[in-house]
């Protein structure tokens, strides 16, 4: 791209708390080929990460939110935006580069995708994500499409046309962080965009440690909202026995399930039931996860947050 050439995608990096991990994704940004408008939405951090980003990155626009909105600080993001595609990063991601410029080739060429979400290499060792098997290996049927067809996405490594994310409303604020990708994945389809996994799309992440229990108990309450709030009445009854089979043999089963009913008034006035075609494709998906053959060593299949972000769960 010349210098004279206005970007066509935005990289929104959201970040709390990760003073270094930020400025070396912004140094990486910054080399980027595609010279991206870059946007940082700081989750009310306290270790001075806004106010290092603005002395060493001037160019870089910076939203510091007062508090932690979680995943759906993102909105801020999107609707500074001036671009009409978004890519999304955490301040543990890299783009790699000409992957944005692809992903704008992509969006130009088939008008009706709405998200592609690109390949995952982690660590140092730039070793495939195993969720990147999932998505290449999606039952879902991909005609007229560049890749696999997806029901879902991993937020982190996910690029947008700005007006898909935005009509479909962005993230959900009261999911704060965990699995909070299903609702939107499921409107996005609902108002006939498709999700593609593009794997000519490169991140790498270099996650810190795994994610505490409080993290796994707000995936699964969220998993719960997201069936309330759009599945067939079937699925979200289904959901509602095995939360409540979960919450009782967890440490904090009383916890868990008033976290979880809380929302229920709240799931209630906000439901809208995804459209048949809609629920065909996750039942596609969710009889496909269910079918996974158990490893040579006889382990299980991926745990429900290794599918994570890429579908609604069974």
């Amino acid at each position: 791209m010349s210098s004279t050439d206005k970007p066509r995608v935005s990289l929104v990096v959201l970040s709390d708390n990760r003073a270094r991990q930020l400025l070396e994704t912004l140094a990486h940004a910054a080399s980027l080929p595609e010279r991206p408008q870059v946007i940082v939405v700081d989750n009310g951090s306290q270790d001075g990460s806004p106010e290092l980003v603005a002395s060493r990155f001037p160019e870089v626009e910076l939203i510091a939110l007062e508090r932690n909105c979680g995943a759906a600080a993102r909105n801020a993001g999107a609707r500074r935006a001036s671009t009409p595609f978004v890519a999304f990063a955490d301040d543990d991601t890299f783009w790699m580069p000409g992957s944005l410029q692809r992903a704008g080739e992509l969006f130009d060429a088939y008008p009706r995708i709405g998200a592609l979400n690109a390949r995952v290499l982690v660590g140092l060792e730039q070793r495939e994500d195993p969720t990147c098997r999932r998505m290449h290996e999606s039952p879902l049927p991909a005609a007229g499409l560049p890749g696999p067809a997806l029901a879902g996405f991993l937020a982190g490594a996910t690029v947008f046309r700005r007006t898909a994310y935005l009509q479909a409303g962005g993230y959900e604020p009261r999911f704060f962080i965990g699995a909070e990708e299903g609702l939107l994945a499921l409107d996005l389809m609902t108002l006939g965009f498709s999700i593609v996994y593009a794997p000519t799309l490169v991140v790498c992440r270099f996650p810190a440690a795994d994610r505490d229990a409080e993290r796994r108990a707000l995936v699964a309450r969220n998993d719960l909202w997201t069936a309330w709030l759009r599945r067939h009445p079937r699925v979200a009854m289904r959901r509602t026995l095995e939360f409540a089979a979960r919450a009782a043999s967890s440490s904090r089963p009383l916890a868990a399930l008033s976290d979880a009913v809380r929302g229920l008034p709240w799931a209630l006035h906000n439901r809208r039931v995804v459209p048949p075609h809609v629920e065909a494709l996750c039942d596609l998906v969710e009889q496909a996860r269910r079918e996974e053959p158990t490893s040579a060593a006889g382990s299980q299949r991926l745990p429900r947050g290794a599918l994570g972000r890429f579908a609604p769960h069974p």
